[in-house]
């Protein structure tokens, strides 16, 4: 991307990356591939699928060690968990970006490049899945998320922390996953929404999106996972029809459970059928429901594998 005189960004025609290639020379011996050249909030489930694909041709054909994806940082979170679940591989595969455009004062671009390429390289990340790598910090692509509009620190893994980072010496992991998941799905078809929860919402909205013959729903709750009263209607109408309903904090620590008893609380929403979840934030809940969805529709296993 690049600022003009008016201070609109918009696509650069040639990748402004081009210039940091040859400064990687020393590090790895770089392929690059102009998959898509679009901002970010163009990004699809559908393109990031086609993104996997392409993937997995180049590394088959051009017997890759590691990958790094540059990609927009408004949606760069959602893909880097959306690949991990689609990739099932151990060689490292990086995504990053840039908070400041390539013709800014500060641009963080080519230095975030150059410190992905280094994380791609090194032997330690290899079987750690789709991992993040910007401002020197390592991320996995479960637990990283877009914490600030502007900031070149925006990238975070609230509650867990990067599980590695980038210096001047070296590249250093100091945790990892206990576990990773992936799924063989190479096309993504079913409708599932995402609803964030609000003081005095009622079924009127619930109702509204199920006239769309949405696939599943996945609803931001208030904190440990309780609704306003008024929406249990709507859920509950939703599950009658077998739409399964996946349930998240609006909070960006902690998890849900299903500890109040009261209308609208998770007791009586876990009594329900609505699936619970360990941590995920609601976007990528949805692509998570949206891959499994193409798998099975038991509201048991379901719930199994949004546990993991």
């Amino acid at each position: 991307m690049q600022e003009n005189e008016q201070g609109a960004v918009q696509p650069n025609v040639i990748n402004p990356l081009y210039s940091t290639i040859e400064s990687l020379s020393s590090i790895a011996s770089v392929i690059v591939d102009d998959f898509l050249n679009i901002p970010s909030p163009h990004m699809t489930p559908s393109l990031m699928v086609n993104l996997a694909e392409r993937l997995k041709a180049r590394v088959k054909e051009d017997q890759l060690d590691g990958i790094v994806v540059t990609h927009g940082t408004d949606t760069l979170e959602e893909t880097a968990y959306l690949l991990d679940l689609l990739l099932d591989w151990n060689i490292p595969v990086i995504l990053t970006g840039a908070m400041r455009s390539s013709n800014e004062l500060g641009a963080d671009g080519p230095h975030n490049l150059i410190s992905a390429v280094r994380v791609a390289a090194h032997d330690s990340a290899c079987n750690k899945g789709v991992l993040v790598v910007l401002n020197d910090e390592i991320h996995t692509a479960k637990n990283v998320t877009k914490t600030h509009s502007s900031n070149i620190a925006t990238f975070q893994s609230p509650q867990y922390g990067p599980i590695g980072i980038v210096t001047k010496r070296g590249v250093f992991f100091h945790h990892t996953l206990t576990a990773r998941e992936s799924y063989p799905v190479k096309k993504l078809t079913k409708n599932v929404v995402l609803l964030k929860t609000y003081t005095g919402m009622d079924e009127t909205i619930i109702q509204a999106v199920a006239n769309t013959d949405i696939d599943g729903l996945v609803i931001e709750a208030f904190g440990q996972g309780n609704v306003p009263p008024k929406v249990m209607e709507g859920l509950t109408s939703l599950i009658k029809k077998s739409i399964p309903i996946v349930l998240v904090s609006r909070c960006f620590n902690g998890i849900v459970q299903d500890v109040y008893a009261y209308e609208g609380g998770g007791r009586m929403l876990k009594d329900r059928g609505v699936i619970f979840t360990n941590g995920l934030n609601g976007q990528k809940a949805r692509l998570k429901l949206m891959v499994v969805l193409e798998q099975t529709s038991d509201q048991q296993k379901l719930q199994e594998l949004f546990y993991k």
